[in-house]
């Protein structure tokens, strides 16, 4: 039962499906050829090739625009792009002269700081050297007096043994004399 389809099928062919002369109702080539052409001649009458170029034209257009908006967005975006580089290494400079300032204001202020450190050790030398003078000459002054009261003594002590009771006399006679001609 195959076979016998397939075999019908294979003589049904258009070829053999036309059949008498070429310009006739019976031939269905032409009938077809003639349903196409009022087919073509329906699509030009209500103007669809001018839609469909029309339609074509418009999504060109859009497709168009869309190309032109995509190009000004990237040439605007690459000129936010450098700017933002150029923000970047303008910001990039000023950190690295802030950094620098700092640097040179820290060693001035180091400088500063043992130049100060230095006077204030030379007035604390100053200071100690005139205390050791003045500890020097209060220890002369001490041994000075020391001495000088020791001499009196030492003398006091050599003049009692030598004096005698007249000497003794002698000595407040001439200093009362002395003291009354002065007040006078």
């Amino acid at each position: 039962m195959k076979k016998l389809s397939i075999l019908l099928a294979l003589m049904a062919s258009p070829a053999m499906a036309a059949s008498g002369p070429f310009f006739s109702l019976g031939n269905t080539d032409f009938v077809v050829l003639i349903a196409f052409i009022v087919f073509i001649g329906v699509l030009v009458y209500f103007k669809v090739p001018g839609m469909l170029g029309g339609m074509l034209d418009k999504r060109a257009d859009g497709i168009e625009a869309e190309l032109e908006e995509a190009k000004a967005l990237r040439e605007e975006a690459q000129s936010l792009l450098a700017s933002y580089e150029r923000k970047q290494q303008e910001v990039k400079e000023q950190a690295e002269r802030i950094v620098a300032h700092a640097k040179e204001e820290a060693q001035t202020a180091a400088e500063q700081a043992k130049e100060e450190l230095a006077k204030s050790i030379a007035r604390r030398l100053d200071a100690a050297q005139d205390q050791i003078a003045s500890a020097e000459a209060s220890a002369l002054k001490e041994v000075r007096d020391r001495a000088v009261s020791v001499a009196v003594a030492a003398a006091g002590d050599v003049i009692a043994k030598k004096m005698t009771a007249e000497n003794a006399d002698a000595l407040i006679d001439n200093a009362i004399a002395d003291v009354q001609s002065r007040l006078h």
